[in-house]
């Protein structure tokens, strides 16, 4: 894990370096004062000799400025090395997910991505910027600390030696006892995001429903647990300080006592106490920071863990070793297919599929609730992989072409549609980011959004808010279906985006299908059979297989599940119409 950690400091080797090395020339500046000052009690101020007491006063100053410049220099390369380790992290994190799939998103949860990529890295970043600092400092200080001590008087030195052990023990207890609760505390992280961001996309349902009062419940549930978590973790943490200052405060005591007995016996000087207590203040003090480091490295342990496992994840879907990079064109064969969301045998969502589309025709999917319509259509450009059997686009198994390229040829317009913030060009050129002027707007024409859009004061160039929020379900659905004709692809793929448009224009669209993209595949999942009836073949799906494949007029003839829904809706056709 550590060395998969590291390896993201990249271009900040040297500021990782440099911090360390001003922290080790200030600590040796630091140790070097109280030897000074212990010549300056003794030789100076006790013997009278003024003359000797401004010259080491001067060098005083002057090393604890040069001491003070160290130190600066020491926090700016940190601060630095960390912000930037934190900033390749999240970066190697945001790209590792862009090549997951869905099935390694769903793995994970976009919540807890989310938290990972926030408050974990934070907590790394923190800790690496404790390590290259305080993690040096503590270390040297206490060593050389010790041997100056040692080097002034070796026998009250040793109440250093038996005060460490009696430290770290307790040390031991606290880390050992609060990484268990930090790690449980993260994951109730990813519920509190969730939670917040369910809350947050369903304000409207919330609000229409009136379920203000049952969501605040479930907020403070969430946050409760954290609440109880944190403060179970920080109890414990709450040790090290009483802890590290009984232990300075014991020191000093006996060095205090000790160090009297021996200046009355003549065997020490009073210079030499003020620098042996100088110097236990200094070990004490670093055995404190270092204690700190260890709690910050226990609460960044589970941090690390988690950002690691998104690192480590490998993804589902790979392109082959030689890519196909052409589609020839955009017929589509399932051969025998299966699919599992859980990989699963005994679960399939999809079960023994098999059909061929020629290129050019359109295909209607009709089918209930949960009979996987969507999930047929996801196999086609390689959002998941089959469980058994194959699927076919050009002739060739979608498992031996580029990803990138096999999806430049298939365009989807989602169930749920999302726009984001931006103009609607910008949307728009998600599909095509060459896009002209003249495309953009034959493109909306063919989807019917051309006179909405030039209705708004800003025409084209009207900004869209987070998810499309000030443009209305229609609207939304027709500009994604643009966005998707500007890609010109081979197989054009609608999963129910015409379910919030009236019939009237619904037909209207279908029209510019056939007559400006007669070439270009079309796959239509729809509730309502006027969207399909028209199609070249229409496939019916019965929980998760083909239940019958044909025509509008041969469908109606023999197929009960199609003369059910048909008759359904002929008979409230008057009512939709009126909406």
């Amino acid at each position: 894990m550590i060395k998969k950690l590291a390896a993201r400091i990249r271009q900040y080797k040297k500021h990782t370096v440099l911090a360390p090395v001003f922290v080790a020339m200030e600590v040796v500046l630091e140790v070097i004062i109280p030897l000074l000052m212990a010549y300056l009690i003794d030789f100076g101020i006790n013997a009278g000799n003024m003359d000797y007491v401004f010259k080491l006063g001067i060098i005083l100053i002057l090393l604890n400025l040069v001491s003070l410049s160290f130190g600066a220099l020491s926090g700016k390369f940190a601060a630095e090395a960390s912000a930037g380790y934190a900033r390749n992290l999240r970066q190697d994190m945001y790209y590792k997910i862009q090549d997951y799939s869905f099935s390694n998103i769903d793995k994970f949860s976009a919540s807890s991505l989310v938290t990972r990529l926030t408050t974990d890295v934070t907590n790394v970043q923190n800790a690496f910027q404790m390590i290259i600092r305080v993690a040096i400092r503590s270390p040297l200080m206490l060593i050389f600390s010790l041997i100056m001590a040692f080097g002034i008087n070796s026998r009250m030195s040793l109440i250093f030696i038996c005060i460490v052990p009696f430290m770290g023990l307790g040390l031991y207890f606290i880390i050992s006892n609060a990484h268990p609760i930090f790690k449980r505390v993260f994951k109730t992280y990813d519920r509190l995001n969730r939670v917040v961001q369910e809350n947050l996309r369903g304000i409207r349902v919330v609000k229409s429903f009136v379920r203000e009062d049952y969501e605040k419940q479930k907020f403070n549930d969430v946050s409760e647990n954290i609440y109880r978590d944190f403060s179970r973790a920080e109890k414990i943490l709450a040790f090290n300080m009483p802890l590290m200052q009984s232990s300075m405060y014991l020191c000093t005591l006996l060095i205090s006592w000790l160090g009297a007995k021996l200046i009355v016996g003549g065997s020490m000087t009073t210079g030499e106490l003020t620098s042996l207590l100088s110097y236990s203040a200094q070990i004490l003090m670093s055995l404190m920071m270092l204690s700190m480091v260890f709690v910050m490295i226990t609460i960044s342990k589970a941090s690390a863990e988690r950002i690691v496992e998104v690192l480590d994840e490998i993804p589902d879907l790979k392109d082959p070793e030689n890519p196909i990079y052409d589609v020839k064109d955009g017929s589509v064969i399932f051969k025998d297919v299966s699919f599992s969301y859980a990989k699963d045998k005994s679960k399939l969502a999809l079960a023994e599929v098999n059909l061929d589309i020629k290129s050019g025709e359109t295909v209607g999917i009709i089918g209930g609730t949960g009979s996987s319509k969507t999930t047929l259509v996801q196999l086609i450009p390689r959002l998941y992989d089959v469980t058994e059997g194959a699927v076919l686009v050009g002739g060739r198994d979608v498992r031996d072409y580029d990803v990138k390229a096999l999806r430049d040829e298939v365009a989807m317009v989602l169930q749920k549609n999302t726009l984001f913030s931006g103009t609607i060009k910008e949307n728009l050129r998600w599909g095509n980011e060459n896009a002209s002027d003249d495309e953009m707007v034959h493109a909306c024409k063919l989807a019917q959004a051309d006179e909405f859009v030039r209705s708004f004061p800003d025409g084209y160039d009207t900004q869209i808010e987070q998810d499309g929020s000030n443009v209305s379900g229609g609207q939304k659905q027709r500009l994604c279906i643009a966005r998707a004709l500007l890609k010109k692809p081979k197989i054009l793929i609608l999963d129910d985006s015409t379910s919030a448009v009236d019939t009237k224009t619904d037909a209207l669209i279908r029209k510019a299908f056939r007559e400006e993209i007669p070439h270009t595949t079309k796959l239509i999942i729809a509730q309502r059979v006027s969207s399909v009836e028209d199609a070249d073949k229409i496939i019916i799906l019965d929980k998760g297989k083909i239940n019958a494949v044909g025509t509008h007029e041969e469908l109606l003839k023999t197929n009960a599940i199609y003369q059910e829904v048909y008759t359904s809706q002929l008979k409230g056709g008057s009512i939709n119409d009126e909406i």
